[in-house]
């Protein structure tokens, strides 16, 4: 008999279950490192993350790993990196499940230790196993993964389907209006978004690639066709999403529970609650964060009014760095140049960018009792490693994400010590990694493409997406205690670091798999 797994079971079962700590992991969605009060914003309005970041610990090195949301939450939840897996790249909104069954994730092995688990929210990480049939019970869905509850979209607010999931069935679905989901073409009859005639009606118009499907007076991508009754309004949508996870908070209280809150603020199309316009002079997008910040303070006073705030680890992150115009004409580029908000901090891109502002994100943690209150902290973390700090905070053994990426962080959390290393990603597979001071981008041999034209996150920046465009062929180290922003690329005048990090970071490359690939 293998004693040591016998002996971290004791171990985890000798932890009274009411001694053991809520976790509510809120997940914000494209919002940036400077788009919070805490880190500097100035024109958006935050009072509930900078009272979190003022009892709790703030990091200034937090990091999602991929600068796109399926692969951030595909090791957010398995504590896997997602460039070690083929098809884990942004998924349509009809594509199968990429968690498989039978894998640990975060809830799963928290469910072993009794906690009741919950997903509100966006999902977007594929559901069923092929061909997914809307109208019946979809299988495998998070609750096939660990998930007690789960109250979800199927992927984001821009892509079909336009309903909400529970457990695994679509809310509102009548027999006599079947929902049809397609991304290859449309059905006939449908409105031809790219007609002028056919625009105009637009609630919000498209700039790139939502002309498909027309919900709600906006474009979407991909075709739907029926469920009228089961299509979800944008505006109450961060509304019925708090509902929910304060409805979850509410009847698991007398029980230790894992809630992952994934707000879909501010992805587009943003279309918050109308009492949220004008909120900020950012349009759209910074009235989003507001509800964002709002849907946070709703979940705090439920923990309040149930007597669970100090026996509750809250942390707060985002899965991928800001974005102005991703696809919607919401004036957002406009409005943050005249207002000179910088979604992104100090830090150069954003979304799907492997330079800083792609990836490092907002990150607080609070843990009454447990972690200090107001403490800055610059510890390296990523948000790979939270199913590891979450298994060892809640007395469980995190051994089986240890295996994969995730460190032990749980230190950090309480604001201790963080990574020595990390590793970032894109979309397109280009990684980065970097140590306490220094990152390494390892050439790709050819220039990049200028990305810029989508993704001008920054306003008056579009100079700094064309020279990152060029400058993906060579090597780039950046000292980022001196150049936070990534300006100068310091390679030539340190090849010994150079060396060593990309030594260390092909040796994570050929790690490999270290699950089968069927899980």
């Amino acid at each position: 008999m293998r004693l040591a797994p016998f002996l971290a079971l004791f171990a985890a079962l000798t932890v009274p279950a009411a001694d053991r700590p809520n976790i509510v992991l809120l997940y914000a969605d494209d919002i940036g490192w400077g788009d919070l009060g805490c880190y500097g914003a100035k024109v958006i309005p935050t009072p509930n993350l900078d009272r979190l970041a003022s009892q709790g610990v703030r990091f200034t090195a937090g990091y999602c790993t991929s600068a796109t949301c399926t692969p951030s939450r595909y090791s957010l939840l398995t504590g896997e990196y997602a460039w070690r897996r083929q098809g884990t790249g942004v998924l349509p909104g009809d594509a199968r499940m990429i968690i498989r069954p039978g894998r640990p994730t975060m809830a799963s092995s928290l469910a072993k230790l009794g906690y009741a688990t919950a997903v509100v929210g966006k999902w977007h990480l594929g559901l069923g196993s092929g061909d997914v049939d809307w109208n019946r019970r979809i299988s495998p869905s998070p609750n096939e993964i660990g998930f007690s509850y789960s109250f979800i979209m199927a992927a984001t607010g821009d892509r079909v389907p336009t309903v909400y999931v529970e457990d695994g069935g679509v809310v509102g679905h009548d027999p006599k209006d079947p929902i049809e989901v397609n991304y290859k073409s449309p059905y006939p009859g449908e409105p031809n978004l790219k007609l002028d005639s056919e625009r105009a009606k637009l609630k919000m118009d498209w700039s790139h690639g939502h002309n498909m499907a027309l919900v709600n007076g906006v474009g979407r991508i991909g075709w739907m066709k029926g469920g009228k009754a089961a299509v979800w309004n944008d505006e109450t949508m961060g509304d019925t999403f708090a509902d929910k996870a304060c409805a979850f908070i509410a009847r698991s209280k007398d029980r230790p529970f894992l809630l992952y809150y994934a707000s879909h603020e501010n992805h587009v199309p943003r279309l918050p609650h109308p009492r949220y316009a004008g909120r900020t002079p950012l349009g759209p997008r910074g009235d989003a964060v507001v509800a964002f910040d709002d849907q946070v303070g709703r979940i705090l006073m439920e923990l309040d009014r149930h007597g669970l705030t100090d026996k509750t680890l809250v942390v707060v992150s985002s899965d991928n760095g800001p974005i102005l115009d991703d696809g919607y004409k919401d004036q957002s580029t406009e409005l943050n140049a005249k207002a000179g908000h910088e979604p992104a901090g100090p830090f150069r891109s954003g979304k799907y960018s492997i330079l800083e502002g792609g990836t490092r994100v907002p990150f607080i943690a609070r843990f009454p009792g447990r972690a200090p209150a107001g403490k800055v902290s610059d510890a390296l973390v990523s948000q790979v490693d939270l199913p590891a700090a979450f298994m060892r905070l809640a007395g469980g053994d995190p051994a089986e994400f240890l295996k994969q990426d995730s460190v032990d962080s749980s230190a950090a959390l309480l604001g201790g010590a963080g990574r020595d290393l990390l590793i970032s990603s894109t979309q397109g597979g280009q990684l980065s990694i970097r140590d306490a001071r220094w990152k390494y981008i390892p050439g790709t041999g050819k220039q990049g493409k200028a990305a810029w034209k989508s993704v001008a996150v920054q306003p008056g920046k579009v100079e700094d997406f064309k020279r990152d465009a060029a400058e993906q062929g060579k090597d780039r180290l950046f000292d980022l205690l001196a150049d936070p922003s990534e300006r100068n690329n310091v390679a030539a005048a340190n090849s010994e670091v150079v060396a060593r990090l990309k030594a260390a970071l092909e040796a994570e490359r050929a790690k490999g798999f270290n699950l089968p690939l069927g899980l």
